[in-house]
């Protein structure tokens, strides 16, 4: 089966059981378990391959900090999505920044490609990045234009994209560190579940503690 056939059938699995635990608590629940669990093995993965065995107080700190981090990201959104509050919406929307984002930095980098963003990330571009800017401000403002004042709108999604394209770099400097492609083989045609949660899993509260605190 051809690559792109792969990340699209799993792309639509992971949305299925996306919207299955917006709408079933116990699913939700037992989702947010498994995605800190897989998450962190992820990160403690390429501490491993980085630190190995000779700096094992960086790699206990780093681990212990990124432990913290992820467990407050998950259940913070956990705690939105099993409440009824204004938050909500915001969380839906940054979300969907998060998926339009990265669908659209990987067509336009691939129909585009041209000067390269970062050398961290080979892959990244400058086509990719305004792919990802202009995906996601179409796509969201389509979905979301009743929801919220337009203004409001699209600074939330400039905000979110900007820190889901940066949670992207940041996993792959990692990566390279660790002298890794992926970060796990778990998701077929996308690696680990942090390939496609780098994204996401630093932009859903970094984007809200930053909207709600202007």
């Amino acid at each position: 089966m051809a690559e792109i056939n792969k990340r699209v059938l799993t792309s639509i699995v992971l949305l299925l059981i996306l919207g299955a635990s917006i709408f079933n608590k116990l699913i939700l629940s037992l989702v947010s378990v498994f995605v800190i669990y897989q998450i962190l093995f992820e990160f403690n993965y390429m501490l491993k391959k980085i630190f190995k065995i000779k700096k094992k107080n960086k790699h206990f700190l780093l681990f212990f900090i990124l432990t913290i981090y992820v467990t407050f990201s998950i259940v913070y959104v956990w705690l939105i999505l099993i409440g009824d509050n204004s938050n909500k919406i915001l969380l839906y929307i940054i979300i969907s920044t998060c998926i339009s984002t990265d669908i659209g930095g990987y067509i336009f980098g691939k129909l585009f490609k041209g000067k390269k963003l970062t050398k961290i990330s080979p892959n990244k571009t400058y086509s990719g990045m305004i792919g990802s800017y202009l995906s996601s401000i179409i796509i969201v403002i389509l979905f979301f234009k009743l929801h919220m004042d337009l203004d409001k709108l699209f600074y939330l999604i400039i905000i979110a994209s900007t820190i889901s394209q940066l949670g992207d770099l940041l996993i792959s400097y990692i990566k390279r560190k660790a002298k890794i492609k992926d970060t796990a083989s778990i998701l077929p045609g996308h690696g680990g579940l942090l390939d496609r949660m780098d994204g996401i899993i630093f932009s859903v509260p970094i984007s809200l503690i930053i909207y709600s605190s202007v």
